[in-house]
């Protein structure tokens, strides 16, 4: 992927990369071996090529910072007492994390409440941002899940 993506992304997200608690998501497994500040990275910028070379009408800012954020639970989601709703449960727990530490706006914790559909199937994405966050969450996550089988 083009590293000039990476650098874009890295601009758009600067100011949040450096606060402790998005920091603690280096502290997570997602999935595999990739921790949860990876697994978001990732989508973020996948999420940023796509609009880029689809020419899509969004709102960079807004778009990586969802993406970045969608996973901002900080829990060890593989333990018992959490894994077994984790899936329909994180969006709602990373929403109000990011309203309540990092003082999101109502456009970004929309994105993050709304990233696991079908699975929250009530729960659908609004925005343009929220859809193309959704579906590179689950383009990442298969590549990080079967890359290594």
């Amino acid at each position: 992927m083009n590293t000039g993506y990476h650098y874009e992304v890295y601009e758009l997200l600067k100011t949040l990369y450096r606060k402790q608690n998005v920091l603690k998501m280096k502290e997570y497994i997602q999935h595999a071996n990739v921790t949860t500040f990876e697994h978001c990275i990732s989508v973020a910028i996948l999420s940023y090529v796509w609009a880029e070379k689809l020419h899509l009408p969004v709102d960079k800012q807004l778009l990586v910072t969802g993406a970045f954020l969608h996973d901002f639970y900080l829990y060890d989601w593989h333990a018992k007492d959490h894994g077994r709703w984790h899936g329909f449960r994180h969006p709602a727990i990373a929403k109000k994390n990011a309203q309540e530490i990092l003082h999101q706006p109502e456009e970004v914790t929309e994105i993050i409440r709304t990233h696991m559909w079908p699975l929250t199937f009530r729960n659908y994405p609004t925005s343009l941002e929220g859809w193309i966050v959704c579906f590179a969450d689950k383009a990442v996550t298969v590549w990080e899940v079967f890359r290594n089988l």
